[in-house]
């Protein structure tokens, strides 16, 4: 069985580099992306399984990045889950209505992390 693959897209190098660690930790490949401009050529040619990303990007935000993975035949299929510390009421249809399969707010729980990440993954797969 192969690693799950996962891209996250964050513009916060610590929130980043924190989530590739607990993730690589528990037998993930891990990418990460933090300008927007590189999200689709990364995702094409990185090939993940799902793309943890951040809602409030500079320039181009996550939900149109989001909207432009799942509008393309070739990657419509990759689980998107919306990562973001700014958890508000009406957010989750927000982000559902963008196209994002899940919601993981952030900072992160390391001990929980991977398994909700895992059961994003058994979501966007059945």
């Amino acid at each position: 069985m192969t690693a799950p693959r996962v891209l996250i897209v964050d513009d916060n190098a610590m929130n980043a580099e924190l989530a590739a660690f607990v993730l690589e930790d528990a037998a993930f490949e891990v990418e990460c992306v933090s300008d927007a401009h590189q999200v689709i050529r990364t995702v094409e040619t990185f090939r993940p399984d799902l793309v943890l990303m951040d809602v409030q990007m500079p320039g181009i935000d996550g939900l149109v990045l989001t909207r432009r993975i799942k509008a393309d035949p070739a990657t419509r299929a990759i689980v998107v889950v919306a990562f973001t510390a700014f958890a508000m009421k009406g957010d989750d249809a927000r982000v559902r209505a963008a196209g994002c399969d899940g919601y993981l707010s952030k900072p992160i729980d390391v001990v929980l992390f991977a398994d909700q990440v895992r059961a994003c993954l058994d979501v966007g797969a059945a």
